[in-house]
């Protein structure tokens, strides 16, 4: 994986943990006080039954300590958790130091009574399964060394303390596997992203330019040709940067028909309507980008004159051996010989863009439409290109 692009989505931190481990520490930092209270309450409701209740005291300063120390210690590392299994274990075992064999041996409760649990689900919220499994043998064998002989309640104990661990562990393991997988998603959709958008860059520039220059110096002829083979050369390069293919798989892809109610779906969305047939409409890819980049030059005079609010619609038609768009708008129309003024002026977008495309593919291009009512575009060509008439 490469760590570099995980810094480019926004809102990751390659040190973050998933939610639901953040939770588990937070729920132990308050375990280990309600824990350690229920200890102290244990310790003085039994005087009687403590043969050294000074050293009883101190074991327990000694894990208040520690659990104060948790507290503000955020860093969470596998010493940490040593340590503290070390402390419970300790704990447990002097147990025999403070109470007397009477008392366990009925199965009287240990000196931390409960607060090991934390040592164990830390375990297991910071090495998984294996460690929570670990852990809570490490303190049941504790436990068994402490009392002697095991009692049912004992064995019952380490049991419900290894289960725990393990499933506690377990959750964790998933939580940090699927934190991991959206990581490489968001990296992943990071890159489809900015591969579209450098896609989208170049097919509405140079792509369109490599191509006019490619047809035109085939249409000249002479040194002109050559001109235009090397501009056909550098678009299937160029196509094949921005694809993530290799020229010859490029090559091989644009000999295949393409479906068009693909290629001008790339521009509904918004207030851009596409209507097309249930069934595919394919036509060779010369055919389908000189028509989507038709389209896409109508579509640019709507965002341009129609106005700010206007709606535009592509209606798709199959019509047999043509096919035929329609690009209508209800946006603040067109003036009577506006694009013969266009023309004059220099501005090519309608009599090049559209309907030079079409003409260069035995097409026409049409326009009606009046001042206040929109404008219509209909674009009719064979599908595969020019033929005689």
């Amino acid at each position: 994986m490469d760590h570099a692009a995980y810094s480019r989505v926004p809102g990751f931190d390659r040190a973050s943990q998933p939610a639901i481990v953040t939770a588990f520490w937070r729920g132990i930092d308050v375990f280990r006080p309600i824990a350690l209270l229920y200890a102290a309450y244990s310790l003085a409701d039994r005087p009687a039954d403590l043969i050294r209740p000074a050293l009883a005291w101190a074991v327990l300063a000694v894990l208040g300590a520690w659990t104060l120390f948790m507290v503000f210690y955020r860093r969470r590392r596998l010493w940490l958790v040593v340590v503290e299994l070390s402390l419970a274990s300790a704990a447990i075992l002097a147990t025999r130091l403070v109470d007397s064999a009477e008392a366990i041996e009925a199965g009287g409760r240990t000196l931390p009574t409960v607060w090991p649990a934390a040592g164990v689900v830390s375990a297991a919220v910071l090495r998984g399964w294996r460690g929570g499994a670990i852990a809570g043998l490490v303190i049941g064998l504790v436990d068994v060394v402490e009392v002697g002989t095991p009692t049912p309640n004992t064995i019952n104990n380490i049991v419900i303390l290894m289960l725990i661990g393990t499933l506690i562990g377990y959750c964790c393991d998933l939580a940090r596997e699927g934190h991991a997988k959206l990581r490489e998603a968001l990296v992943l959709e990071a890159r489809v992203r900015e591969r579209e958008r450098l896609a989208r860059t170049v097919h509405d520039g140079v792509l369109q330019t490599l191509a006019f220059i490619n047809r035109r110096g085939s249409q000249l002829g002479g040194e002109a040709t050559e001109l235009g083979a090397m501009a056909a050369d550098q678009e299937r390069a160029l196509r094949a940067l921005v694809s993530g293919t290799t020229p010859e798989e490029t090559a091989a892809a644009l000999g295949a028909d393409v479906d068009l109610r693909q290629t001008l779906g790339r521009f509904a969305g918004g207030r851009v309507h596409l209507v097309a047939p249930a069934d595919a409409v394919l036509v060779p890819p010369r055919v389908g980008g000189e028509l989507t980049a038709a389209v896409g030059a109508a579509l640019d005079n709507v965002r341009q004159h129609a106005g700010e609010s206007a709606e535009a619609w592509v209606l798709l038609e199959d019509e047999g051996d043509d096919v035929a768009i329609t690009v209508r708008d209800n946006g603040a129309g067109m003036p009577a010989g506006r694009l013969d003024e266009a023309a004059a002026a220099g501005r090519l977008g309608a009599a090049s863009s559209i309907r030079g495309r079409l003409a260069d593919l035995g097409g026409e291009a049409t326009y009606a439409g009046r001042e206040g009512s929109g404008v219509t575009v209909r674009m009719r060509a064979p599908k595969h290109g020019s033929r005689e008439h």
